[in-house]
């Protein structure tokens, strides 16, 4: 489920899961409603949870769904997804930063939203893992501006990622932000370091509680 009202957006998170889970794992991408149109801010961020919730109960009400993949970094409704549901659910952040932290080498975080650096780092905390965290790097210039311009947008977050590494001492740095999965899988080809792509990293999650 995408909070990203897009619909380009979420067409393109779901050929990635698709490819991710593989044709025995059939997906199906879902734009909310309502809300805001990027998650940019905490505010945003707090205005998405009901609506992922409102739109994953209704893709769950006829049955015939297995699975659950808040498609945001933040993971907006995840918990309550959880709740409601008792489906296997996955988010971005913590399926990234969980997968990032797993070998207990040091990692970083390259992203474009500075309203939510504050809350990306909590978020770290809250799953026990600031011990292995760099830090947060952050692209120059808006998000929306950047996500009209993917050239740009590529090479702004290869330059975050580099700080990450040879700044910051990350070993592994992951891209936060779904509307970033095309650019988080071109970057694991350019980029020395470790990348963590936080869709496919969602998706192996997701695969794990499937198959426990």
């Amino acid at each position: 489920m995408n909070p990203n009202t897009s619909a380009t957006t979420t067409a393109m998170m779901t050929a990635i899961a698709r490819r991710a889970l593989g044709p025995a794992r059939p997906v199906r991408g879902v734009t909310v409603a309502r809300g805001p149109r990027m998650l940019t801010d905490l505010a945003a961020l707090r205005a998405a949870a009901p609506e992922v919730l409102a739109a994953g109960a209704a893709a769950t009400a006829g049955g015939g769904c297995a699975a659950l993949l808040v498609a945001a970094f933040g993971d907006p409704g995840l918990d309550a997804l959880r709740e409601a549901t008792g489906l296997p659910v996955a988010g971005l952040g913590e399926a990234a930063l969980l997968e990032a932290a797993a070998d207990g080498a040091p990692f970083g975080i390259a992203t474009t939203t500075p309203l939510l650096a504050d809350a990306i780092t909590a978020r770290v905390a809250e799953l026990g893992l600031s011990d292995r965290y760099t830090g947060l790097r952050l692209t120059a210039g808006a998000p929306e501006r950047l996500s009209a311009d993917p050239a740009v947008l590529l090479d702004r977050l290869e330059r975050a990622v580099r700080v990450c590494a040879e700044r910051d001492g990350a070993r592994t740095v992951v891209i936060g932000g779904g509307p970033l999965g095309e650019a988080a899988e071109e970057l694991r080809t350019r980029c020395a370091v470790r990348i963590v792509a936080p869709i496919p990293a969602a998706c192996r999650s997701l695969a794990r509680l499937l198959t426990e």
